[in-house]
């Protein structure tokens, strides 16, 4: 069976000879010739405004829909990113924090957490001075599994959709400079402490852009997705007694 598909051009045709058509009938059972007329022309006269409303309108949901498109195709980046690599970040990095206390004791998200509680956490974290000393932790060990996500990292910074996002743009360079930092020193022993504490710099960075953009995901999942959020927040990179068991 032959689909019965309408050109542009046949389908306004089609429309104006309907219309004609009906104005046609309205006179031979009317009449009134100057009245359908004056009809005529004052729907004439509005068509420019119907034109206009409903374009509006189109392309208003359209750009929505697209806006929406966009952003699941992004959330779906950054939980990738974090399932692969940032959660594993946020516990490695965390070895070379002076004090971590504050920062797991107000991070300990759980299943009641609503708005109020993830704008606390995040107010904080805007307030919290990280301090990282880089001598405190494994060098060589997080410059080996940097280089070995090197990969991961590259094609999330090419994914058009991170357009939308800044923030988490920044991480993605902030992680990738870290480990572009480690992986061209020869070694990472004996440096001095001047190059000790540029690296620290570059982990306390990292480390700020990482949980920033963990906790915006976290509240992502538990408004979208609750039984993702359920094992995120089972698996809490920040909970030194997280597993996936349901307790």
């Amino acid at each position: 069976m032959k689909r019965f598909n309408l050109s542009a051009r046949n389908a306004t045709i089609l429309l104006f000879l309907i219309s004609i058509v009906f104005y046609g009938i309205d006179y031979l059972v009317f009449g009134h010739a100057p009245d359908i007329a004056a009809g005529f022309l004052g729907n004439l006269a509005f068509l420019p405004i119907y034109v206009l409303f409903v374009t509006l309108v189109i392309e208003r949901v359209i750009k929505e829909r697209e806006r929406l498109a966009i952003r699941q195709k992004l959330n779906m980046v950054i939980g990738l990113f974090f399932s692969e690599v940032g959660s594993d970040l946020i516990r490695n990095l965390a070895g070379f924090l002076r004090d971590s206390r504050d920062l797991v004791q107000r991070l300990q998200v759980t299943n009641h957490w609503g708005n109020s509680e993830f704008k606390e956490a995040a107010e904080f974290l805007e307030r919290y001075r990280i301090e990282v000393d880089s001598r405190a932790g494994d060098l060589t060990g997080m410059r080996d599994y940097l280089v070995e996500k090197k990969g991961l990292l590259l094609g999330l910074l090419e994914n058009p959709n991170l357009l939308e996002h800044d923030e988490f743009t920044d991480l993605l360079w902030a992680v990738s400079h870290l480990s572009q930092e480690l992986e061209l020193r020869k070694k990472l022993t004996g440096l001095p402490d001047t190059d000790l504490n540029h690296l620290s710099g570059d982990i306390q960075r990292a480390y700020s852009h990482l949980l920033r953009e963990w906790l915006f995901y976290m509240k992502h999942l538990k408004s979208d997705y609750p039984y993702l959020y359920s094992l995120a927040v089972r698996m809490n990179p920040m909970n030194p007694d997280a597993g996936p068991e349901v307790k």
